[in-house]
């Protein structure tokens, strides 16, 4: 992208130029969720926005670069220096992203992480189906769903009531052991996770027999959620910290309400407009007529003016949806269809030849032009 076209880091992120590095970090984590790909799939533009908020992020967390940044503009950070992209600390000084993304978005994307220290809840995901009319009005919706809690036989501990956990032996409760391998290069220390005890840095010798030593059991909840008026199918609500709880005093994760929305009978949607085909007679269309139009608050009039043609589109305007999280509402568009009579009776066929009879080609302003263009081609 050209320099001069990419958006202000702090404006990226919501922050002003003297925000601390805590606040940095919370707000980063706030956008990255916000542009998430993997939480707004039907949102095309949501890749883009999540690859600028985490470069964003990769020069304002990192405290020369940030210096760089606020001297030099979008230039700076990519000037040599200490953990700068041109010098000798190459990509070294740059945030591990991937710990941030595994902390709120229940460990996708993040390095392997002690399985003893605090670790945030997943997050969730319910499909919730609505009708059109609950979409288009907003209503109030509950429901049930699963998560896994702390067992409360075992208050999480995943050892038998009146018996307790013990230090692992092998990493000492570290959760990890670090261990050497000989290479072309000599020794290369590495740390993993103790597989004695999964990471946990403790070993259950009599499990919890409600949740087999996990700690954690699966319990049903209803929870409400308000839907706006407005929504449409496929849209994702967050409802803030009603994931599964975090363990060892982590933070609960989120849970992402995916909308599906009934088709209705009659409406078409459009965006926040709404489409119908209403059926007219042929005096209708021929004479005019006022007819009554379905929408979503009860029936309206419609001018129907004389010689409207069949497939002719009118508009009801403010019939349509509401605005999402604003003002006003969306046109309906009404396609009258003209429809012929069949089984005329013969008092009906004949008065129909003695109306053809009385016409003298005028009244047809389309089959006119089609016997003017008629003759030209055969001259």
């Amino acid at each position: 992208m050209d320099l001069a076209n990419k958006r202000d880091y702090y404006e990226l992120l919501g922050v002003n130029k003297n925000a601390s590095d805590d606040e940095i970090k919370r707000a980063y984590r706030k956008a990255a969720k916000e542009s998430h790909p993997d939480l707004h799939p039907n949102d095309k533009n949501a890749e883009e926005r999540f690859k600028e908020v985490n470069e964003a992020y990769e020069v304002l967390s990192d405290g020369n670069k940030r210096a760089r940044y606020d001297q030099f503009g979008h230039e700076g950070p990519n000037m040599g220096g200490p953990g700068g992209f041109g010098g000798f600390g190459g990509f070294g000084g740059a945030p591990d992203f991937g710990d941030i993304l595994s902390e709120f978005f229940g460990g996708m994307g993040g390095r392997q992480q002690r399985r003893n220290g605090p670790e945030r809840g997943a997050d969730l995901r319910y499909d919730l189906t609505i009708s059109f009319d609950e979409a288009a009005k907003g209503c109030k919706k509950e429901f049930k769903f699963n998560r896994n809690e702390q067992c409360e036989a075992c208050s999480g501990s995943g050892a038998r009531a009146g018996t307790q956990a013990k230090t692992c032996p092998t990493c000492n409760g570290a959760g990890q052991v670090k261990v050497t391998s000989q290479s072309l290069f000599g020794q290369i220390a590495s740390v993993r996770t103790c597989t004695s005890c999964g990471g946990s840095g403790k070993i259950i010798a009599d499990k919890c027999p409600k949740c087999g030593g996990n700690g954690r059991t699966r319990m049903l909840r209803t929870a409400t959620v308000n839907i706006p008026a407005g929504i449409d199918n496929g849209q994702v609500m967050t409802m803030s910290e009603q994931g599964e709880p975090g363990l060892r005093g982590g933070p609960p994760g989120d849970l992402y309400v995916y909308i599906s929305v009934r088709p209705h009978k009659l409406f078409k949607r459009d965006g926040y407009n709404l489409r119908c085909e209403i059926p007219i007679s042929f005096s209708q269309a021929s004479l005019g007529a006022e007819i009554d139009v379905p929408t979503l608050d009860g029936a309206v009039k419609l001018t129907v003016p004389e010689g409207t043609q069949n497939d002719a589109v009118l508009r009801l305007r403010g019939q349509g949806i509401p605005v999402l999280r604003g003002s006003g509402k969306g046109d309906m568009f009404v396609k009258v269809r003209v429809e012929i009579p069949k089984r005329l009776t013969d008092k009906q066929k004949d008065l129909l030849r003695q109306f053809e009879d009385s016409l003298t080609g005028k009244e047809y302003e389309g089959r006119k032009s089609f016997l003017e263009r008629l003759k030209e081609g055969f001259k």
